[in-house]
């Protein structure tokens, strides 16, 4: 038996790096998946590996700062699948970059409306259908930058700092509802949305990034996918309101670093995007 059997759970940004790896991994511990994501040739790549696993998944193609489009992607689970029971608010990107000083008031937006509008969004219409489930879990990517701020990616910690909060305060409100609200916060982790600009590519970003923390390697996707299946399954069911950290190491005091490679200002966008 696998430990979603009979669960049905809605992945954002599953296209690629940590949403794909968990989406994988949830279809191989029984899950119905419906992935959602903006880049669709992404996405159903990652619905044929769901599928290779013998699970059910479909891909819904998804703006996360669109109110309708997150509405539709949970009204796909109910109608796919008859229910829902664990919503994953995962999609990411870097957003604005730079100096604070320098951030321009449209990127910080833009930064906000990913990072954290659409966690609110997924968290609205969830816990409806979670609730008519008999409980759930709702997980979202927060990051150990929300812990400790990282300078140049100000509206990045910010961001994942409120998730953090944000994730208390939603756990209070439907603990009576055995809905369970965690969060995980990754320290560096190699995906696509960090190595797609680094020069030597994935490899380069692993030996860079193995030097970061305590524990001499990168993190991978499946660091984060082996948290988020805990988190989704009955093994946690005592969990709630909380931010897991997966990260190596790197939250007992490196994250006071200006990533390298960064540049000066502008924004960096999903990890599919050039």
């Amino acid at each position: 038996m696998g430990k979603l059997d009979g669960k049905v759970a809605v992945i954002t940004g599953a296209a690629s790096g940590m949403g794909r790896a968990t989406a994988i991994r949830f279809a191989r511990e029984g899950a119905r998946v419906v992935l959602t994501d903006l880049n669709s040739h992404g996405g159903e790549e990652a619905v044929a590996q769901c599928a290779a696993t013998g699970a059910k998944a479909v891909f819904q193609r998804t703006d996360v700062t669109s109110e309708a489009d997150i509405k539709a992607a949970v009204d796909r689970a109910v109608r796919e699948f008859g229910r829902l029971d664990i919503m994953f608010n995962n999609a990411g990107i870097a957003g604005a970059l730079g100096p604070i000083d320098k951030v321009k008031a449209e990127d910080w937006d833009r930064s906000m409306a990913v990072l954290l509008r659409a966690v609110f969004l997924g968290m609205k219409y969830s816990i409806p259908e979670l609730r008519k489930a008999g409980g759930g879990s709702i997980i979202t990517t927060a990051s150990v930058a929300g812990l400790r701020g990282v300078g140049f990616l100000a509206p990045y910690s910010a961001a994942k700092g409120a998730i953090i909060t944000l994730t208390q305060a939603v756990a209070i409100e439907v603990g009576r509802d055995r809905i369970r609200v965690n969060c995980i916060c990754p320290g560096g982790v190699n995906t696509p949305l960090v190595h797609r600009g680094t020069p030597g590519g994935e490899q380069a970003a692993e030996e860079r990034m193995a030097k970061m923390q305590p524990i001499p390697r990168a993190g991978h996707p499946e660091d984060i996918a082996n948290m988020a299946l805990f988190l989704a399954s009955d093994d946690s069911e005592w969990i709630t309101g909380t931010a897991m950290v997966v990260d190596g190491g790197i939250n007992t005091g490196n994250a006071r670093f200006r990533l390298s490679g960064l540049p000066d200002a502008g924004f960096s966008g999903p990890s599919f995007e050039r």
